[in-house]
């Protein structure tokens, strides 16, 4: 589970993290990050998984795979991170493919310097 602190709620944080955040994309997962000014004290973190993933125990499923793999690496995340994680229709096809795109989206925005 996400600590409450570390999940974004705010449909505005959700738009202007996709707007205007980097987008780093593989098969299975998109992930949109920016740096705002650190007014919050930690890292947070959104999830998409639409109605193309398929039905909702297929999506809740997705997002709990997303969700437990992403808490482990918010820990070492700066302050003022936010993180959009959407997954794409092959999300659920390919279990193990996701959580290793999801794994080379965040290192190649850790490269980036977009994620630490």
């Amino acid at each position: 589970m996400l600590p409450r602190n570390h999940r974004m709620t705010s449909g505005t944080d959700f738009s202007a993290t996709v707007r205007r955040g980097r987008r780093t994309v593989r098969p299975r997962v998109v992930l949109h990050s920016r740096l705002v000014p650190a007014d919050r004290t930690d890292a947070v973190v959104g999830f998409v998984v639409s109605k193309a993933v398929g039905q909702a125990v297929v999506r809740n499923r997705v997002k709990r795979r997303l969700r437990h793999r992403v808490a482990s690496r918010l820990a070492d995340s700066p302050a003022g991170l936010q993180v959009v994680v959407r997954a794409l229709p092959g999300a659920a096809r390919e279990p193990d493919r996701l959580l290793a795109d999801l794994d080379e989206a965040w290192s190649s925005a850790a490269r980036a310097g977009w994620i630490r």
